[in-house]
C-alpha cells in the first residue's frame, strides 16, 4: 500500500511518517476531518452518528488516509475516541488478509501504539479493565457510507443530499456522465452491483462481517469497518461472531446477502427525493435477489471445479450444503481438499470429510452414507467435464483460500503482542499475502480451530468494544 501512496521504505522508517500516521503533525495544504452520517444499526434507526473515532487526514494520489482510535471527534458522543490494540491488530490483520483474497476492502497502512492506557469492557458484563491504546490508519478510494446520504434524507435536507450524491458521482463514479435523474439511477444500479459482489465474496471466502448496519456499508462496495467478524470455522449459516446479535441472528452469515438488499432499500428511500419515482429504484432491488441467486450458483460451481452450467448443479450445491452441517465441517479446509478429490475413485472422498471434521470419531454411519452418496453423484458430474484432475485442481486452488485469518489466530497475535511480541502480526501478515498458494513453511497454519479456542474470548464470539 505504501507504493500506492508514494511512499519510500526511507519514508515509513523516518519519525516524521510516524508522527503522521499517529495524528502528531499534519501535512502542508491539508485538512483532516471527521465525517458525520446516520445509520440503522440491527435494522433500527439510529439517528445522527458519525465518525466517532476515525479522522480523515487528507488524500494523497486519489486515496484517503484515515486514522482509527487517535482521540475524540465531534462526533464521539461522549465516547474517548480511541481504539485499543486488541482490535486495532484484527482490523489491520484483517483488511490486508481480504485484499489478497480478492474480496474488495480497505487497506491498513500502520499499527501504532498510542502509550494510552484506554479502558473497555470487553464483553459489556460489568467489568471493564485497561487495554493498550493503538492507532490504525487505513487507506481507501473512499470512506462515503450508505448513512452519509441517509443523514441529509432524513433531515429532508434536498440541497446537501444533492450535493454529496453528486460529489459522489463527480468523484468515483463519473463513467456515469453529468449528474441527472438518469445518473442518479444508474449510479443506485452500481452500488447494488458492487455490494451483491461483495456479498458473493464474503460468501465465498466463509467471512461474516458481524455488524452490517448501513453506516458500516461502503458506497463504493468495500467491506469497512472490521468489528466483531469471523470466518466460519464449522459450516453453520446461522452463525455471527457478534455477542450483541447472540439471540436474534441478523447479521449471521447465511442472511447477509439478505441484509445487503435491506440496507439498500434504506440508501433507495435515501435517494428517492433525487428521483421521484419508484419503479427504477423498485427495479434494481427486485432484482437484487434473482442476480445473487445466479451469481452464488455460478460462485459455488467455481468452488467445486465446475466449468459447464447445468441445472442440476443447484441440486448437487444444496445437497453439499446440507451435508456439511451434519456435522461439524471445517469450511476451508473441507473446499480446499476438494480440490485433490478424483473423480475415479468416488468412495475415497471420505477421507476429504475425515479431515475437515471436528470430530471425526463421532461420525455416524448413516452420515457416512449421505456424503458417499453425495461424492458418487458429483464424481458423475466431474465426467461430464472436459477439464483434467490437474486443471480442474488448480483453478479450484485460486477460489478455494488454503489460509484465512481465524479468530483464534488473531488472538494469539494479540496475546503475544500485549507482552511485547509483535512476531506473529508480522507472520501472519506475510502468510495472509498469499492465501491461495501452498506456503509449506505456514503448513500448521492449514489447520482446524483447536479445542482449547472453541469458547475462549476472542477465539469465538466478540463484542463490538474496542
Amino acid at each position: 500500500m505504501q507504493q500506492k501512496l508514494g511512499f519510500t521504505n526511507d519514508d515509513v522508517q523516518s519519525k516524521e511518517f510516524l508522527d503522521f500516521v499517529t495524528g502528531n503533525i499534519v501535512l502542508t495544504n491539508s485538512k483532516p476531518y471527521a465525517m458525520c452520517y446516520a445509520g440503522h444499526q440491527f435494522g433500527r434507526w439510529a439517528g445522527q452518528l458519525g465518525d466517532g473515532r476515525a479522522i480523515n487526514l487528507g488524500e494523497i494520489n486519489h486515496w484517503t488516509i484515515q486514522l482509527k482510535g487517535a482521540g475524540p471527534t465531534p462526533y464521539s458522543r461522549s465516547a474517548d475516541g480511541l481504539a485499543v490494540l486488541r482490535s486495532s491488530i484484527r482490523e489491520y490483520l484483517c483488511s490486508e488478509a481480504m485484499h489478497h483474497l480478492g474480496v474488495p476492502s480497505t487497506r491498513a497502512l500502520s499499527l501504532s501504539l498510542t502509550g494510552d492506557q484506554v479502558l473497555r469492557d470487553v464483553m459489556y458484563d460489568g467489568n471493564p479493565a485497561h487495554e493498550k491504546g493503538a492507532i490504525v490508519s487505513r487507506v481507501a478510494r473512499s470512506f462515503l457510507r450508505f448513512g452519509n446520504f441517509e443523514l441529509f434524507a432524513a433531515r429532508n435536507d434536498l440541497k446537501n443530499l444533492k450535493i454529496v450524491t453528486d460529489y459522489t458521482i463527480n468523484t468515483h463514479f463519473s463513467h456515469l456522465g453529468k449528474p441527472c435523474k438518469k445518473v442518479y439511477i444508474n449510479f443506485f444500479q452500481e452500488v447494488s452491483d458492487k455490494t451483491l459482489d461483495l456479498m458473493i465474496h464474503w460468501q465465498r471466502v466463509g467471512f461474516v462481517h458481524g455488524v452490517m448496519n448501513t453506516d458500516n456499508m461502503s458506497i463504493l462496495g468495500l467491506t469497512i469497518d472490521y468489528g466483531p467478524y469471523g470466518w466460519l470455522e464449522g459450516f453453520d449459516p446461522k452463525w455471527t461472531p457478534n455477542t450483541t446479535d447472540r439471540e436474534h441472528k441478523r447479521y449471521r452469515y447465511g442472511n447477509q446477502a439478505n441484509i445487503g438488499l435491506w440496507n439498500l432499500y434504506q440508501l433507495a428511500n435515501a435517494l428517492y427525493p433525487l428521483i421521484n419515482e419508484t419503479v427504477p429504484l423498485e427495479t434494481i432491488l427486485d432484482n437484487f435477489k434473482q442476480k445473487f441467486e445466479k451469481k452464488y450458483i455460478d460462485m459455488m460451481r467455481a468452488k467445486l471445479g465446475l466449468i459447464k452450467k447445468q441445472d442440476k448443479d443447484i441440486r448437487l450445491i444444496q445437497s453439499l450444503e446440507n451435508n456439511l452441517q451434519l456435522s461439524e465441517t471445517d469450511m476451508t479446509i473441507f473446499f480446499r481438499k476438494l480440490g485433490t478429490f478424483k473423480n475415479e475413485q468416488p468412495l475415497k472422498g471420505i477421507e476429504i470429510i475425515q479431515e475437515a471434521l471436528y470430530k471425526p470419531n463421532e461420525i455416524k454411519k448413516d452420515i457416512l452414507h449421505i456424503w458417499n452418496e453425495w461424492f458418487v453423484n458429483y464424481s458423475n458430474r466431474l465426467n461430464e467435464e472436459t477439464t483434467s484432475f490437474n486443471q480442474r485442481k488448480e483453478q479450484m486452488n485460486k477460489t478455494n483460500p488454503k489460509y484465512v485469518l481465524r479468530n483464534y489466530m488473531a488472538q494469539l497475535a494479540i496475546d503475544k503482542a500485549e507482552k511485547g511480541d509483535v512476531s506473529l502480526i508480522e507472520e501472519f501478515y506475510q502468510l495472509l499475502k498469499k492465501p491461495y498458494s501452498e506456503q509449506p513453511n505456514f503448513e500448521h497454519w492449514f489447520a482446524k480451530r483447536p479445542e482449547w479456542a472453541r469458547h475462549k474470548i476472542g477465539c469465538s464470539m466478540l463484542s463490538c468494544s474496542s
